[in-house]
């Protein structure tokens, strides 16, 4: 297996974006986009698996982990930037996988240009706005006024290991550097994510989104997930030819808390469609 990385890859009006490659460049490419308040970091588990057969492409979006701010945290915008990079490599018919609302990136990246999206995984993508739980206390005191604006500059290591945590339904094992890359992300930017994340799925819900892509899709989703009601992955059913995996005691982040299965399913999946 060849691997290489390459930082701060140059994209559109003279941005930068943070990008780690794997695998042999001749294989079949899948791009892995993370959510938010995260970094590329957080696919780690399931790179190898990933490697052996792909071409594996991780990015920091903008303002997260080793990418610098953005003008616009836009979901739109930020699937523009991907699409430039994409570009820039000369890739097409890529296989897409999100984590979150990375999902909603990668949902507009296909929105925007279909000629790069070959298939579609969404692990743990909220549909709705209606879908979201009461969040785990600890990220209502860090995200909101008057706690957060306070406690985000001052967060310890433990205080982030212990938010991720929250998300999960089983003990999550976080290297340093993916700790020290969501250490990085302002409150602002944070902030403006979200905000722009909720405007997109409000505007119109995912699965809408992608009957009207016509491409293959994925839908992985924790059944213990704090954050989005485990059942309203099924909405994902209204979507031709979308495939839905529910996965029994996972919480939110099933790259991390089942890392083989998750592998598992998205390896099967691309090897069905880039078949067909």
């Amino acid at each position: 297996m060849h691997g290489f990385r390459m930082n701060e890859y140059a994209i559109e009006h003279s941005q930068r974006m943070h990008v780690v490659q794997d695998g042999p460049r001749q294989a079949p490419p899948v791009l892995l986009i993370h959510g938010s308040g995260a970094s590329s970091g957080f696919w780690g588990p399931m790179v190898p698996a990933l490697a052996a057969h792909h071409h594996v492409i991780r990015v920091d979006l903008p303002g997260c982990g080793k990418s610098p701010s953005a003008p616009s945290y836009d979901v739109p915008a930020q699937a523009g930037q991907v699409a430039a990079l994409l570009d820039d490599l000369g890739l097409r018919h890529v296989a897409v996988a999100g984590h979150s609302s990375g999902g909603y990136v990668a949902t507009a990246l296909a929105e925007r240009r279909p000629d790069l999206v070959g298939s579609l995984a969404l692990i743990s993508s909220g549909p709705r706005p209606d879908a979201l739980r009461r969040q785990p206390f600890i990220l209502r005191a860090l995200l909101a006024p008057p706690l957060g604006p306070l406690l985000w500059p001052r967060r310890s290591a433990a205080m982030i290991r212990k938010g991720i945590g929250a998300t999960a339904a089983r003990p999550v094992d976080l290297p340093d550097d993916v700790v020290a890359d969501v250490q990085g992300i302002t409150y602002r930017v944070m902030r403006t994510v979200l905000r722009h994340n909720t405007a997109y799925i409000a505007e119109r819900g995912v699965p809408e989104r992608l009957v009207a892509l016509q491409v293959p899709v994925l839908v992985i989703f924790g059944g213990a997930d704090p954050r989005w009601e485990p059942s309203s992955a099924h909405q994902y059913a209204a979507v031709p030819n979308a495939r839905v995996e529910l996965l029994p005691g996972v919480g939110h982040l099933p790259m991390l808390e089942a890392p083989e299965t998750t592998g598992e399913l998205l390896l099967d999946f691309t090897a069905t469609t880039r078949g067909a």
